[in-house]
C-alpha cells in the first residue's frame, strides 16, 4: 500500500471523517436501522456549502462535503443525530 493511502486510511479510523464520509456513513447506518435518511440543501439559507441531512426525526447540518470534520464537531453532529461515534 502507499504511503499516503496508509495515512488517509489511519486518520479515518481515528475519527476524523470529510462530510462526505459522514453522510455515507450516516446513509448505511439508516439503511441498517430501517429510518428514513435524506439530504436538503436550502437556497434561501444563502450561498455556501452547508447541506441538512435528516436521521428520522432528527437533523444536523454538515458544514462542507469536502473538508474534514474535526473531532468536537463530529461528535456534536453525532448528538444531534442520537448516534454514538462508533456507530459510523
Amino acid at each position: 500500500m502507499r504511503p499516503y493511502l496508509t495515512f488517509v486510511y489511519k486518520c479515518t479510523n481515528l475519527g476524523v471523517l470529510n462530510g462526505r464520509e459522514f453522510i455515507r456513513s450516516v446513509r448505511k447506518l439508516a439503511r441498517k436501522r430501517g429510518l428514513s435518511c435524506r439530504m436538503v440543501m436550502v437556497k434561501a439559507r444563502g450561498k455556501g456549502l452547508h447541506v441538512t441531512i435528516y436521521l428520522g426525526d432528527r437533523l444536523t447540518v454538515v458544514k462542507d462535503r469536502r473538508k474534514s470534520l474535526g473531532p468536537g464537531l463530529l461528535d456534536a453532529m453525532c448528538k444531534q443525530l442520537g448516534l454514538r461515534r462508533k456507530d459510523l
